[in-house]
Protein backbone atom coordinates (compact mmCIF):
# COMPACT_ATOMS: atom_id res chain seq x y z
CA UNK A 1 0.00 0.00 0.00
CA UNK A 2 0.99 3.39 -0.83
CA UNK A 3 -0.10 5.31 2.00
CA UNK A 4 0.87 8.90 0.01
CA UNK A 5 -2.40 10.62 -0.89
CA UNK A 6 -3.25 12.20 -4.04
CA UNK A 7 -1.25 15.72 -3.38
CA UNK A 8 -2.32 16.61 -7.05
CA UNK A 9 -6.32 15.70 -6.29
CA UNK A 10 -6.26 17.87 -2.97
CA UNK A 11 -4.49 20.77 -5.37
CA UNK A 12 -6.87 20.42 -8.14
CA UNK A 13 -10.14 20.47 -5.65
CA UNK A 14 -8.29 23.23 -3.44
CA UNK A 15 -8.14 25.42 -6.75
CA UNK A 16 -11.77 24.60 -7.92
CA UNK A 17 -13.41 24.89 -4.06
CA UNK A 18 -11.87 28.29 -4.16
CA UNK A 19 -12.32 29.46 -7.81
CA UNK A 20 -16.23 28.39 -6.88
CA UNK A 21 -16.79 30.08 -4.06
CA UNK A 22 -15.44 33.50 -5.57
CA UNK A 23 -17.87 32.82 -8.67
CA UNK A 24 -20.70 31.96 -6.52
CA UNK A 25 -20.66 35.27 -4.46
CA UNK A 26 -20.30 37.28 -7.77
CA UNK A 27 -23.40 35.26 -9.48
CA UNK A 28 -25.31 35.15 -6.54
CA UNK A 29 -25.14 38.90 -4.92
CA UNK A 30 -27.73 40.53 -6.55
CA UNK A 31 -30.23 37.82 -5.84
CA UNK A 32 -29.10 37.64 -2.72
CA UNK A 33 -29.42 41.26 -1.87
CA UNK A 34 -33.02 41.14 -3.35
CA UNK A 35 -34.71 38.06 -1.63
CA UNK A 36 -32.41 38.20 1.70
CA UNK A 37 -31.69 41.89 2.39
CA UNK A 38 -27.86 40.88 1.89
CA UNK A 39 -25.64 40.52 -0.97
CA UNK A 40 -23.05 37.81 0.94
CA UNK A 41 -26.42 35.93 2.73
CA UNK A 42 -26.15 33.16 0.04
CA UNK A 43 -22.29 33.04 0.25
CA UNK A 44 -22.23 32.48 4.20
CA UNK A 45 -24.48 29.83 3.82
CA UNK A 46 -22.05 28.13 0.66
CA UNK A 47 -19.06 28.66 2.94
CA UNK A 48 -20.77 26.86 5.62
CA UNK A 49 -21.78 23.82 3.34
CA UNK A 50 -18.18 24.12 2.02
CA UNK A 51 -16.89 23.75 5.67
CA UNK A 52 -19.11 20.76 6.25
CA UNK A 53 -17.80 18.96 3.17
CA UNK A 54 -14.25 19.46 4.18
CA UNK A 55 -14.83 17.63 7.07
CA UNK A 56 -16.60 14.74 5.76
CA UNK A 57 -14.05 14.90 2.80
CA UNK A 58 -11.17 14.53 5.59
CA UNK A 59 -13.22 12.13 7.51
CA UNK A 60 -13.77 9.76 4.34
CA UNK A 61 -10.03 10.05 3.32
CA UNK A 62 -9.17 8.53 6.43
CA UNK A 63 -12.15 6.33 6.46
CA UNK A 64 -10.55 2.61 4.76
CA UNK A 65 -13.03 2.70 1.82
CA UNK A 66 -12.92 -1.43 2.00
CA UNK A 67 -14.96 -0.58 5.68
CA UNK A 68 -16.99 2.19 4.39
CA UNK A 69 -18.52 0.19 1.34
CA UNK A 70 -19.94 -2.37 4.13
CA UNK A 71 -22.58 0.39 4.63
CA UNK A 72 -23.56 0.89 1.10
CA UNK A 73 -26.85 -0.69 1.50
CA UNK A 74 -27.81 1.40 4.03
CA UNK A 75 -26.74 4.41 3.02
CA UNK A 76 -28.50 3.43 0.11
CA UNK A 77 -31.88 2.71 1.42
CA UNK A 78 -31.78 5.41 3.80
CA UNK A 79 -30.69 8.19 0.77
CA UNK A 80 -34.21 6.24 -1.15
CA UNK A 81 -36.28 6.94 1.52
CA UNK A 82 -35.61 10.40 2.38
CA UNK A 83 -36.09 10.80 -1.50
CA UNK A 84 -39.55 9.15 -1.28
CA UNK A 85 -39.89 11.92 1.82
CA UNK A 86 -39.31 14.61 -0.76
CA UNK A 87 -42.81 13.47 -2.98
CA UNK A 88 -45.07 12.47 0.02
CA UNK A 89 -48.22 14.53 0.44
CA UNK A 90 -47.32 15.60 4.24
CA UNK A 91 -46.27 18.98 3.41
CA UNK A 92 -42.96 18.49 4.90
CA UNK A 93 -41.21 19.06 1.40
CA UNK A 94 -41.53 21.61 -1.82
CA UNK A 95 -39.98 19.35 -4.27
CA UNK A 96 -36.43 17.77 -3.85
CA UNK A 97 -35.43 19.44 -0.70
CA UNK A 98 -35.99 19.02 2.60
CA UNK A 99 -35.55 20.74 5.11
CA UNK A 100 -33.01 20.98 8.06
CA UNK A 101 -33.51 23.81 9.94
CA UNK A 102 -32.78 27.10 8.27
CA UNK A 103 -31.03 25.03 5.88
CA UNK A 104 -32.76 22.29 2.94
CA UNK A 105 -30.84 18.79 2.03
CA UNK A 106 -31.06 17.06 -1.70
CA UNK A 107 -31.95 13.58 -1.15
CA UNK A 108 -31.11 12.25 -4.32
CA UNK A 109 -27.08 13.61 -3.96
CA UNK A 110 -27.11 11.40 -1.27
CA UNK A 111 -28.41 8.47 -3.61
CA UNK A 112 -26.21 9.61 -6.39
CA UNK A 113 -23.21 8.93 -3.71
CA UNK A 114 -24.29 5.52 -2.11
CA UNK A 115 -25.06 4.31 -5.79
CA UNK A 116 -21.29 4.97 -6.83
CA UNK A 117 -20.49 2.78 -3.42
CA UNK A 118 -23.06 0.13 -4.05
CA UNK A 119 -22.36 -0.63 -7.40
CA UNK A 120 -18.62 -0.80 -7.14
CA UNK A 121 -18.97 -3.15 -4.16
CA UNK A 122 -21.22 -5.14 -5.99
CA UNK A 123 -19.56 -5.35 -8.79
CA UNK A 124 -16.04 -6.02 -7.55
CA UNK A 125 -17.35 -9.00 -6.28
CA UNK A 126 -19.28 -10.28 -9.73
CA UNK A 127 -17.00 -12.11 -11.07
CA UNK A 128 -17.59 -13.22 -14.97
CA UNK A 129 -21.40 -13.12 -13.88
CA UNK A 130 -20.94 -9.74 -15.07
CA UNK A 131 -20.84 -11.07 -18.61
CA UNK A 132 -24.27 -12.32 -18.58
CA UNK A 133 -27.76 -10.13 -18.77
CA UNK A 134 -29.78 -12.05 -16.03
CA UNK A 135 -26.98 -11.63 -13.76
CA UNK A 136 -24.62 -9.06 -14.65
CA UNK A 137 -27.12 -6.22 -15.44
CA UNK A 138 -30.87 -7.02 -14.73
CA UNK A 139 -30.22 -6.40 -11.22
CA UNK A 140 -28.57 -2.69 -11.33
CA UNK A 141 -31.52 -2.30 -14.43
CA UNK A 142 -34.27 -2.87 -12.04
CA UNK A 143 -32.42 -0.89 -8.99
CA UNK A 144 -32.64 2.04 -11.77
CA UNK A 145 -36.12 1.65 -12.46
CA UNK A 146 -37.01 2.00 -8.97
CA UNK A 147 -34.71 4.97 -8.14
CA UNK A 148 -35.95 6.50 -11.70
CA UNK A 149 -39.86 6.02 -10.63
CA UNK A 150 -39.37 7.76 -7.15
CA UNK A 151 -36.53 10.64 -8.96
CA UNK A 152 -39.20 11.36 -11.57
CA UNK A 153 -42.14 12.12 -9.57
CA UNK A 154 -40.22 15.55 -7.74
CA UNK A 155 -39.87 15.66 -10.61
CA UNK A 156 -36.26 15.76 -11.58
CA UNK A 157 -35.41 14.25 -15.08
CA UNK A 158 -31.45 15.66 -15.06
CA UNK A 159 -30.40 13.58 -11.79
CA UNK A 160 -32.23 10.32 -13.49
CA UNK A 161 -30.16 10.64 -16.64
CA UNK A 162 -26.82 11.34 -14.31
CA UNK A 163 -27.87 7.86 -12.38
CA UNK A 164 -28.55 6.27 -15.37
CA UNK A 165 -25.37 7.33 -16.61
CA UNK A 166 -23.85 6.26 -13.63
CA UNK A 167 -25.40 2.91 -14.01
CA UNK A 168 -23.99 1.97 -17.40
CA UNK A 169 -20.33 3.46 -17.34
CA UNK A 170 -19.95 1.41 -13.87
CA UNK A 171 -21.37 -1.80 -15.79
CA UNK A 172 -19.32 -0.94 -18.58
CA UNK A 173 -15.95 -0.66 -16.20
CA UNK A 174 -16.44 -3.90 -14.52
CA UNK A 175 -16.24 -5.70 -18.06
CA UNK A 176 -20.14 -6.18 -18.96
CA UNK A 177 -20.82 -7.00 -22.65
CA UNK A 178 -20.96 -3.68 -24.98
CA UNK A 179 -23.74 -5.32 -26.83
CA UNK A 180 -26.25 -5.33 -23.45
CA UNK A 181 -25.49 -2.10 -22.99
CA UNK A 182 -26.13 -0.86 -26.40
CA UNK A 183 -29.55 -3.15 -26.07
CA UNK A 184 -30.15 -1.02 -23.03
CA UNK A 185 -29.32 2.30 -24.23
CA UNK A 186 -32.18 1.69 -27.19
CA UNK A 187 -34.52 0.41 -25.44
CA UNK A 188 -34.36 3.00 -23.03
CA UNK A 189 -35.08 6.32 -25.45
CA UNK A 190 -38.80 5.22 -26.07
CA UNK A 191 -39.22 5.27 -22.43
CA UNK A 192 -37.62 8.28 -22.12
CA UNK A 193 -39.51 10.04 -24.79
CA UNK A 194 -42.41 8.80 -22.99
CA UNK A 195 -41.37 10.27 -19.79
CA UNK A 196 -41.05 13.95 -21.65
CA UNK A 197 -44.05 13.22 -23.50
CA UNK A 198 -46.15 12.70 -20.34
CA UNK A 199 -44.61 16.24 -18.60
CA UNK A 200 -45.73 19.19 -20.39
CA UNK A 201 -42.88 21.50 -18.96
CA UNK A 202 -40.53 18.63 -19.93
CA UNK A 203 -42.04 18.41 -23.61
CA UNK A 204 -42.17 22.24 -23.60
CA UNK A 205 -38.32 22.18 -23.00
CA UNK A 206 -37.82 20.07 -25.52
CA UNK A 207 -39.28 21.82 -28.04
CA UNK A 208 -37.28 25.08 -26.83
CA UNK A 209 -34.23 23.48 -27.03
CA UNK A 210 -35.22 22.89 -30.59
CA UNK A 211 -35.98 25.99 -31.59
CA UNK A 212 -35.54 28.13 -28.92
CA UNK A 213 -36.24 31.30 -31.15
CA UNK A 214 -40.02 29.94 -31.42
CA UNK A 215 -40.00 30.19 -27.38
CA UNK A 216 -38.22 33.04 -26.56
CA UNK A 217 -40.62 34.50 -24.00
CA UNK A 218 -41.08 31.45 -22.04
CA UNK A 219 -39.65 28.23 -22.14
CA UNK A 220 -36.65 29.35 -24.70
CA UNK A 221 -35.63 32.25 -22.64
CA UNK A 222 -33.23 30.68 -20.56
CA UNK A 223 -31.46 29.13 -23.35
CA UNK A 224 -31.02 32.12 -25.41
CA UNK A 225 -30.32 34.66 -22.03
CA UNK A 226 -27.30 31.81 -21.42
CA UNK A 227 -25.84 32.36 -25.15
CA UNK A 228 -26.18 36.12 -24.89
CA UNK A 229 -23.98 35.89 -22.21
CA UNK A 230 -21.65 33.14 -22.96
CA UNK A 231 -21.38 35.57 -26.50
CA UNK A 232 -20.90 38.78 -24.56
CA UNK A 233 -18.21 37.31 -22.75
CA UNK A 234 -15.79 37.01 -25.55
CA UNK A 235 -12.09 35.62 -25.12
CA UNK A 236 -11.53 37.61 -21.76
CA UNK A 237 -14.62 38.69 -20.71
CA UNK A 238 -16.17 41.68 -19.22
CA UNK A 239 -14.05 41.41 -15.98
CA UNK A 240 -15.21 40.01 -12.70
CA UNK A 241 -18.59 40.95 -11.40
CA UNK A 242 -19.90 42.64 -14.42
CA UNK A 243 -21.84 40.36 -15.71
CA UNK A 244 -25.43 42.10 -16.99
CA UNK A 245 -26.90 38.23 -16.87
CA UNK A 246 -26.90 38.27 -13.22
CA UNK A 247 -29.04 40.83 -13.04
CA UNK A 248 -32.51 39.14 -13.03
CA UNK A 249 -32.02 38.47 -17.32
CA UNK A 250 -30.95 35.06 -16.41
CA UNK A 251 -32.75 32.92 -14.58
CA UNK A 252 -30.95 30.56 -11.81
CA UNK A 253 -27.43 32.35 -12.86
CA UNK A 254 -26.61 31.19 -9.34
CA UNK A 255 -27.28 27.66 -9.59
CA UNK A 256 -27.61 25.74 -13.18
CA UNK A 257 -26.23 28.21 -15.40
CA UNK A 258 -23.71 30.27 -13.32
CA UNK A 259 -21.17 28.58 -15.85
CA UNK A 260 -22.96 31.48 -18.23
CA UNK A 261 -22.44 34.26 -15.99
CA UNK A 262 -18.42 32.95 -15.72
CA UNK A 263 -18.42 32.99 -19.39
CA UNK A 264 -20.16 36.41 -19.22
CA UNK A 265 -17.49 37.81 -16.66
CA UNK A 266 -14.17 36.03 -17.05
CA UNK A 267 -14.68 35.06 -20.92
CA UNK A 268 -13.85 31.91 -23.43
CA UNK A 269 -9.99 31.84 -21.03
CA UNK A 270 -11.81 31.18 -17.71
CA UNK A 271 -14.31 28.86 -18.77
CA UNK A 272 -11.34 26.78 -20.70
CA UNK A 273 -9.46 27.29 -16.97
CA UNK A 274 -12.31 25.63 -14.77
CA UNK A 275 -12.88 22.89 -17.42
CA UNK A 276 -9.24 21.88 -16.95
CA UNK A 277 -9.11 21.86 -13.74
CA UNK A 278 -12.47 19.78 -13.98
CA UNK A 279 -10.88 17.65 -16.32
CA UNK A 280 -7.30 17.10 -14.34
CA UNK A 281 -9.13 15.83 -11.34
CA UNK A 282 -11.42 13.49 -13.56
CA UNK A 283 -7.93 12.71 -14.96
CA UNK A 284 -6.13 12.03 -11.53
CA UNK A 285 -9.16 9.87 -10.54
CA UNK A 286 -8.62 7.24 -13.46
CA UNK A 287 -5.01 7.80 -12.56
CA UNK A 288 -5.81 7.00 -8.85
CA UNK A 289 -7.62 3.35 -10.24
CA UNK A 290 -5.03 2.37 -12.53
CA UNK A 291 -2.66 2.13 -9.30
CA UNK A 292 -5.62 1.19 -6.68
CA UNK A 293 -4.76 -2.16 -4.63
CA UNK A 294 -7.89 -4.02 -5.80
CA UNK A 295 -10.91 -3.92 -7.69
CA UNK A 296 -12.69 -2.45 -5.28
CA UNK A 297 -10.80 0.79 -5.14
CA UNK A 298 -11.14 0.89 -8.95
CA UNK A 299 -14.53 0.64 -9.61
CA UNK A 300 -14.61 3.62 -6.84
CA UNK A 301 -12.20 5.99 -8.64
CA UNK A 302 -13.64 5.21 -12.06
CA UNK A 303 -17.13 5.69 -10.86
CA UNK A 304 -16.83 8.68 -9.07
CA UNK A 305 -14.33 10.26 -11.89
CA UNK A 306 -17.47 9.54 -14.09
CA UNK A 307 -19.61 10.83 -12.50
CA UNK A 308 -17.99 14.34 -12.02
CA UNK A 309 -16.97 14.60 -15.41
CA UNK A 310 -20.45 13.47 -17.07
CA UNK A 311 -22.52 16.05 -14.83
CA UNK A 312 -20.14 18.69 -15.88
CA UNK A 313 -20.31 18.15 -20.09
CA UNK A 314 -23.93 17.93 -19.39
CA UNK A 315 -23.81 21.33 -17.01
CA UNK A 316 -22.00 22.54 -19.67
CA UNK A 317 -23.96 21.17 -23.09
CA UNK A 318 -27.32 23.24 -21.47
CA UNK A 319 -25.56 26.31 -21.08
CA UNK A 320 -24.29 26.76 -24.51
CA UNK A 321 -27.60 25.34 -25.78
CA UNK A 322 -26.40 22.03 -27.24
CA UNK A 323 -28.74 20.16 -24.40
CA UNK A 324 -32.39 21.00 -23.25
CA UNK A 325 -32.21 22.22 -19.57
CA UNK A 326 -31.92 19.60 -17.09
CA UNK A 327 -31.37 21.69 -13.68
CA UNK A 328 -27.89 19.88 -13.29
CA UNK A 329 -25.88 21.85 -11.34
CA UNK A 330 -21.79 22.36 -12.05
CA UNK A 331 -19.68 20.80 -9.79
CA UNK A 332 -17.80 23.26 -6.60
CA UNK A 333 -19.79 26.60 -8.52
CA UNK A 334 -23.23 25.88 -8.33
CA UNK A 335 -25.07 27.33 -5.22
CA UNK A 336 -26.48 24.39 -3.51
CA UNK A 337 -24.93 23.27 -0.16
CA UNK A 338 -26.00 19.39 -0.68
CA UNK A 339 -24.20 19.35 -4.18
CA UNK A 340 -21.13 20.44 -2.63
CA UNK A 341 -21.08 18.43 0.17
CA UNK A 342 -21.56 15.18 -2.17
CA UNK A 343 -18.93 16.50 -4.08
CA UNK A 344 -16.59 16.56 -1.80
CA UNK A 345 -17.22 13.27 -0.20
CA UNK A 346 -16.68 11.69 -3.20
CA UNK A 347 -13.27 13.17 -3.64
CA UNK A 348 -12.61 12.31 0.10
CA UNK A 349 -13.77 8.13 -1.09
CA UNK A 350 -11.16 9.17 -4.34
CA UNK A 351 -8.11 9.98 -2.00
CA UNK A 352 -8.21 7.07 0.14
CA UNK A 353 -8.62 4.55 -2.51
CA UNK A 354 -5.10 6.55 -3.92
CA UNK A 355 -3.51 6.65 -0.23
CA UNK A 356 -3.67 2.71 -0.38
CA UNK A 357 -2.48 2.54 -3.92
CA UNK A 358 0.85 2.59 -5.50
CA UNK A 359 2.17 6.12 -6.95
CA UNK A 360 -0.40 7.39 -9.45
Amino acid sequence: MGGLVDRRAILVTTLLLFSGIIMLYSASSPFSLRHYGSDTSMLIRQLMAAGVGILVLILLESWDYHNLVLLNDVLLVGGILLTVLTILPIGISDGRWLPLGPFTFQPTEAVKFSLILFMAHSLSRKGDKIRTFSEGVLPYLILLGLLAAIVIVQPDLGMILVLGAVVLAMLFFAGARILHLLAVCSASVPLVFVAIRLAPYRFARLLSFLNPQAYSQSTGYQTLQSLTAVGSGGILGRGLGASHAKLFYLPQSHNDFIMSVLAEELGFVGVLAVAALIGALVWRAFRIAESAPDRLGKLLAMGIGFALGFQTLVNLGVVIGLLPVTGLTFPFFSNGGSSLIITLALVGVLLNVSKQGGPA
